[in-house]
């Protein structure tokens, strides 16, 4: 599983810059990326894929431990979805 601090260090050797920038960098992609969703916008990243916000509506739950009826509070989750070059990427056709 690639971590955070891998895709730094990639981002470094590909880019010849240092862990520090690259870092920063990162920082900067993610922030850029945060505030968008926050306001709702979605965020495309081309050969990538597409991230939206996707809302859930209050609703009735269960609380496992007592079996008790809760509410549970509308909210916002982040979806994507993986462009196409991405899904051929990860799933490559035979050829026959």
């Amino acid at each position: 599983m690639a971590k955070k601090s891998d895709l730094v260090e990639v981002l470094a050797k590909s880019g010849g810059i240092s862990k520090v920038a690259a870092g920063r960098q990162m920082a900067a992609l993610i922030n850029a990326m945060t505030k968008s969703l926050k306001k709702g916008e979605s965020v495309t990243v081309s050969g990538f894929g597409n991230f939206t916000v996707a809302k859930r509506s209050r609703r009735k739950g269960r609380n496992p431990q007592t079996g008790e009826s809760i509410w549970i509070s509308a909210s916002k989750s982040a979806r994507f979805k993986g462009a196409k070059a991405l899904r051929d990427a990860l799933n490559p056709r035979r050829k026959k």
